[in-house]
């Protein structure tokens, strides 16, 4: 939802009005009523639409099991993972959020036919896993208008190389793969394991957030 909003109220142009201190007025974009495609539509992907039905967005999903949102109050559609529907996705949505996790499926999913599918002035955001965007395909999308911008959280290589075009782009929101990097989140994960799943694996029980070895994730 930061990432909705920097493009939405366009931060950019804050910050500069008020170094500048120039007060002058302009007109915002609406989040309520706007549409938020979440490509990988898991645990971050339906905690994202719980809160971007909280804002008064149309959530719609793109997941490998859409039987799995059946009457989910965050999603008001699912499509099955495909080529077709990953465009369709893409030309509905003012943003679209990727979190699906890195398999060989997913390796490379949305590059220059998905930016070319996109709807005129919408943002890409990417919480999930680098190497599912072509980057190329994402900076000529930035540099050309098929995007108005992008908020990204991870990169095919990281730490990102200094001499990607991304550092020098205005319509790019960056941040160092730490959007989940809070002060307690080890501890925390800690405390998972330690008093959730330790206690279910010694006494023979089903383990919590299971790993499915087929699917990759």
């Amino acid at each position: 939802m930061m990432a909705i909003s920097y493009f939405a109220k366009d931060l950019p142009r804050l910050m500069r009005q008020k170094n500048d201190k120039d007060w002058n007025k302009y007109s915002v974009k609406e989040i309520r009523g706007a549409t938020l495609g979440v490509i990988g539509y898991g645990d971050i992907g339906r905690a994202a639409a719980k809160l971007a039905k909280a804002y008064g967005m149309t959530v719609k999903a793109l997941r490998r099991n859409p039987q799995n949102s059946k009457d989910d109050p965050f999603c008001d559609d699912v499509y099955v993972s495909s080529r077709e529907s990953l465009n369709r996705i893409m030309s509905e949505s003012d943003y679209v959020l990727c979190a699906a996790p890195l398999t060989a499926d997913t390796k490379g999913l949305i590059g220059q036919e998905a930016f070319k599918n996109a709807k005129m002035d919408s943002v890409f955001i990417n919480v999930g896993r680098g190497p599912i965007v072509d980057e190329s395909a994402l900076i000529d999308a930035l540099k050309d208008g098929c995007l108005k911008g992008a908020g990204l959280d991870v990169f095919a290589t990281e730490p990102l190389p200094i001499e990607s075009e991304l550092w020098t782009l205005d319509n790019v929101l960056m941040s160092p793969h730490n959007m989940d990097q809070t002060e307690t989140f080890q501890q925390e994960a800690t405390e998972f394991f330690l008093e959730e799943n330790l206690p279910r694996f010694l006494r023979n029980k089903n383990l919590l957030n299971p790993v499915d070895a087929a699917a990759g994730y």
